[in-house]
Protein backbone atom coordinates (compact mmCIF):
# COMPACT_ATOMS: atom_id res chain seq x y z
CA UNK A 1 0.00 0.00 0.00
CA UNK A 2 1.57 3.54 -0.96
CA UNK A 3 1.91 5.66 1.83
CA UNK A 4 -0.25 9.09 2.00
CA UNK A 5 1.89 12.13 1.22
CA UNK A 6 -0.37 14.42 0.99
CA UNK A 7 0.37 18.04 2.33
CA UNK A 8 -2.23 20.67 2.55
CA UNK A 9 -0.44 24.30 2.78
CA UNK A 10 -3.01 26.74 4.51
CA UNK A 11 -2.21 29.87 3.75
CA UNK A 12 -2.66 33.91 3.26
CA UNK A 13 -1.37 36.54 1.41
CA UNK A 14 2.22 35.88 1.47
CA UNK A 15 3.39 34.48 -1.64
CA UNK A 16 7.02 33.80 -1.36
CA UNK A 17 6.43 31.82 1.49
CA UNK A 18 3.89 29.77 0.55
CA UNK A 19 5.80 28.83 -2.81
CA UNK A 20 8.91 28.05 -0.47
CA UNK A 21 7.05 25.61 1.58
CA UNK A 22 5.62 23.84 -1.41
CA UNK A 23 9.08 23.12 -3.35
CA UNK A 24 10.66 22.50 0.38
CA UNK A 25 7.97 19.68 0.41
CA UNK A 26 8.20 18.72 -2.80
CA UNK A 27 11.90 18.41 -2.74
CA UNK A 28 11.59 16.10 0.21
CA UNK A 29 9.08 13.86 -1.44
CA UNK A 30 5.74 15.45 -0.16
CA UNK A 31 2.97 15.97 -2.29
CA UNK A 32 1.67 19.25 -1.27
CA UNK A 33 -1.66 20.54 -1.85
CA UNK A 34 -2.57 24.37 -2.38
CA UNK A 35 -6.74 24.76 -2.74
CA UNK A 36 -6.26 27.57 -5.43
CA UNK A 37 -4.13 25.00 -7.67
CA UNK A 38 -6.98 22.17 -7.31
CA UNK A 39 -10.02 21.92 -9.77
CA UNK A 40 -13.18 23.31 -8.22
CA UNK A 41 -15.25 20.71 -9.62
CA UNK A 42 -18.33 23.05 -9.81
CA UNK A 43 -18.02 23.14 -5.61
CA UNK A 44 -18.27 26.20 -3.57
CA UNK A 45 -14.99 26.86 -1.42
CA UNK A 46 -15.95 25.11 1.09
CA UNK A 47 -17.32 22.19 -0.30
CA UNK A 48 -13.96 22.07 -2.47
CA UNK A 49 -11.68 23.05 0.74
CA UNK A 50 -13.58 20.17 2.53
CA UNK A 51 -12.93 17.52 -0.55
CA UNK A 52 -9.07 18.39 -1.32
CA UNK A 53 -8.47 18.81 2.83
CA UNK A 54 -9.60 15.59 3.19
CA UNK A 55 -7.79 13.70 1.49
CA UNK A 56 -4.36 14.48 3.09
CA UNK A 57 -2.14 13.22 5.85
CA UNK A 58 -0.94 15.97 7.11
CA UNK A 59 -1.20 20.14 7.29
CA UNK A 60 0.75 23.37 7.45
CA UNK A 61 -0.58 26.53 8.75
CA UNK A 62 1.03 29.61 7.52
CA UNK A 63 0.35 32.37 10.17
CA UNK A 64 1.76 35.25 8.32
CA UNK A 65 0.67 38.68 9.21
CA UNK A 66 -1.67 40.05 6.17
CA UNK A 67 -5.03 41.49 7.92
CA UNK A 68 -4.56 44.76 10.48
CA UNK A 69 -6.40 44.64 13.15
CA UNK A 70 -7.83 47.81 14.43
CA UNK A 71 -7.54 48.84 17.73
CA UNK A 72 -9.60 51.01 20.26
CA UNK A 73 -6.32 52.59 21.13
CA UNK A 74 -4.40 54.58 18.71
CA UNK A 75 -1.09 52.94 18.25
CA UNK A 76 -1.82 49.44 19.48
CA UNK A 77 -2.99 48.19 16.22
CA UNK A 78 -2.41 44.01 15.70
CA UNK A 79 -1.32 41.98 12.87
CA UNK A 80 -3.32 38.58 12.20
CA UNK A 81 -3.39 35.88 9.46
CA UNK A 82 -6.06 35.92 7.43
CA UNK A 83 -9.28 34.74 8.91
CA UNK A 84 -9.40 31.67 6.47
CA UNK A 85 -6.35 30.37 7.66
CA UNK A 86 -7.80 30.37 11.28
CA UNK A 87 -10.57 28.06 10.52
CA UNK A 88 -9.01 25.85 7.85
CA UNK A 89 -6.10 25.31 10.65
CA UNK A 90 -8.91 24.57 13.36
CA UNK A 91 -10.37 22.00 11.03
CA UNK A 92 -7.47 19.97 10.41
CA UNK A 93 -6.64 19.76 14.13
CA UNK A 94 -10.04 18.51 14.65
CA UNK A 95 -9.72 16.60 11.56
CA UNK A 96 -6.20 14.81 11.92
CA UNK A 97 -5.22 16.14 15.61
CA UNK A 98 -2.62 18.66 16.61
CA UNK A 99 0.81 16.57 16.05
CA UNK A 100 -0.20 16.42 12.39
CA UNK A 101 -0.49 19.80 11.92
CA UNK A 102 2.40 22.50 12.01
CA UNK A 103 2.02 26.53 12.68
CA UNK A 104 4.64 28.70 10.77
CA UNK A 105 4.49 31.89 12.47
CA UNK A 106 5.97 34.61 10.63
CA UNK A 107 6.56 38.15 12.53
CA UNK A 108 4.00 39.76 14.87
CA UNK A 109 0.92 37.91 14.65
CA UNK A 110 -1.55 37.38 16.88
CA UNK A 111 -2.56 33.71 17.29
CA UNK A 112 -6.12 33.39 19.00
CA UNK A 113 -6.12 32.49 22.67
CA UNK A 114 -6.95 28.84 22.37
CA UNK A 115 -3.72 28.49 20.70
CA UNK A 116 -1.62 29.48 23.55
CA UNK A 117 0.66 26.90 24.42
CA UNK A 118 0.68 25.35 21.32
CA UNK A 119 4.27 24.99 19.73
CA UNK A 120 4.78 26.23 16.13
CA UNK A 121 7.69 27.16 14.13
CA UNK A 122 8.68 30.92 14.22
CA UNK A 123 10.76 32.03 11.09
CA UNK A 124 11.43 35.85 10.10
CA UNK A 125 12.18 36.04 6.41
CA UNK A 126 12.18 32.57 4.52
CA UNK A 127 10.84 28.97 5.40
CA UNK A 128 13.68 27.31 4.91
CA UNK A 129 15.28 29.32 8.32
CA UNK A 130 12.63 26.00 10.10
CA UNK A 131 13.12 23.52 7.10
CA UNK A 132 14.92 20.87 9.20
CA UNK A 133 12.49 21.07 12.09
CA UNK A 134 9.65 20.57 9.45
CA UNK A 135 11.51 17.71 7.83
CA UNK A 136 12.12 16.19 11.83
CA UNK A 137 8.02 16.81 12.07
CA UNK A 138 7.00 14.80 9.04
CA UNK A 139 9.75 12.26 9.22
CA UNK A 140 7.87 12.14 13.45
CA UNK A 141 4.72 10.84 11.56
CA UNK A 142 5.82 8.61 9.31
CA UNK A 143 5.27 10.98 6.07
CA UNK A 144 9.40 10.72 5.42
Amino acid sequence: MRKNRKVFLIHGHDSSAKYELKDFLASIRCEPILLSEQDDLGMTIIEKFEHYASKCAFAFALLTPDDKQASDLVGTAKWRARQNVILEMGWFMHKLGRSKVVLLHKGQVELPSDLLGVLYLPFKKSIFEVSEKIRQRLSGQGLL
